[in-house]
């Protein structure tokens, strides 16, 4: 088998994978081998600069040695317990979060998705419990355009056709208003209304950012109308927009936080929803969990990425190089470009309607060794690890130049 494996080449793998997996993505048609730092390397030995992060997840970079040497430490020693027993790397990062945070209170899940799930039944707990909604009968207002996982609540609210399609019927109980608007939100709320669920950016939904003002009027309506703000920061979290969490942009403390990716270095899948005692205490045992919820491999990889997201001052260097990026894009003359927008390292360069889509062009950059994702047909993400260096930005951004020259 092995020597067989040394001799496939990457159309081998492609076409094993479109054999034998079922197709619910469209990935480019690179296969990747190995990562280090901000470098991916294919089975034909070509290398590429990550430019997406697997969506954020890889903030620290690619095989971060620390969070490695931790991953191994404790893989040696303890994987998994479920939470039917207690195990000595949880509590240690439940003290790590509240201590960053301020968030008195965390629980842990894995995927981003089960985190979004966790917090929509907190919200509807708390609805029943603090707010005194009727059972079954609370509301949370979304936002068209969001994106906030695949499971079947979630897509539920999905302003996005493609994500709903047949996967009917829908749970109830979300109202969607234009995102960026507050008078819109303010309509929407009824004495049923629990919480409002937000993207301080919508990433999936192609870099957007709200107007000025959008997130602390978020707050403002939420205080009045005795409702919780909760922020999606799975993609957004972690140092992506050049602070811990894009809503400090406005000094914006939502009261309830849903973090993921980033959250473990692209490790391992840990997401958490953090929240003070007053919100989060209300789960009593037996109504949520997870078999790996919280184990200690995940928690103990989780620790160490977020002390070399802070340690290696990556949230600093996102503010620099996402600055330095966006001028740059900023300055390419094309007809094809539309807007070039972000915040930090999460930036969305948007192409006129006319000029067919941004798929080739992500394709075109491939050809010359960046890996890029396009989003909602028109838009290319650009989210490089948080390590990235000038010199390297530089060398990507000659690339995307020649790029839109040829195009």
């Amino acid at each position: 088998m092995n020597s067989s494996h040394t001799m496939m080449r990457a159309q081998d793998y492609i076409a094993l994978e479109d054999e034998y997996g079922a197709h619910n993505y469209h990935p480019l048609d690179v296969v990747i081998e190995r990562g280090q730092g901000v470098w991916l390397y294919d089975v034909d030995g070509r290398r590429y600069l990550d430019f997406l992060s697997a969506y954020s997840a890889i903030n620290q970079g690619h095989v971060h040695p620390r969070i490695l040497a931790a991953m191994v430490a404790q893989a040696e020693k303890l994987t998994l317990t479920s939470r039917a027993f207690r195990n000595d790397q949880l509590p240690l990062l439940y003290k790590e979060l509240a201590d960053l945070t301020g968030y008195g209170m965390s629980l842990l899940m894995n995927s981003g998705a089960e985190a979004v799930e966790t917090a929509i039944k907190l919200a509807r707990k708390w609805a029943v419990q603090v707010k005194g909604i009727p059972r079954d009968q609370a509301e949370i207002i979304v936002f068209d355009g969001n994106f906030h996982g695949r499971t079947v609540t979630v897509i539920s609210f999905s302003t996005e056709p493609a994500y709903r399609g047949d996967f009917g019927p829908f749970t109830p109980g979300f109202v969607a208003v234009p995102f960026g608007d507050l008078a819109g939100v303010e309509q929407a709320i009824t004495p049923r209304t629990a919480a409002i669920l937000f993207e301080p950016i919508q990433g999936e939904g192609g870099v957007i950012i709200p107007p000025p003002g959008f997130l602390a009027g978020l707050q403002r309506i939420c205080r009045q109308h005795n409702m919780l703000l909760i922020a999606d920061e799975i993609q957004t979290g972690l140092g992506r927009t050049g602070r811990l969490f894009a809503c400090d942009y406005e000094d914006v403390k939502p009261d309830v936080m849903i973090l993921g990716k980033a959250l473990s270095g692209g490790f391992y899948p840990v997401s958490a929803v953090l929240a003070d005692p007053s919100i989060l205490g209300l789960f009593t045992p037996g109504e949520h969990g997870s078999t790996f919820g919280g184990n200690p491999l995940g928690a103990a990889i989780a620790r160490e990425a977020l002390k070399v997201l802070i340690e290696e001052n990556m949230i600093e260097n996102s503010a620099r190089m996402g600055e330095y990026l966006q001028e740059q894009l900023a300055e390419i003359s094309s007809p094809h470009i539309k807007e070039v927008r972000g915040k930090g390292l999460l930036v969305g360069l948007e192409l006129k309607a006319s000029t067919g889509g941004a798929r080739r062009f992500c394709e075109a950059l491939a050809d010359l060794g960046i890996l890029a994702k396009d989003t909602r047909q028109n838009v290319i993400r650009f989210a490089p690890p948080l390590i990235i260096d000038r010199e390297t930005l530089d060398w990507a951004l000659e690339r995307v130049r020649t790029v839109f020259q040829k195009l």
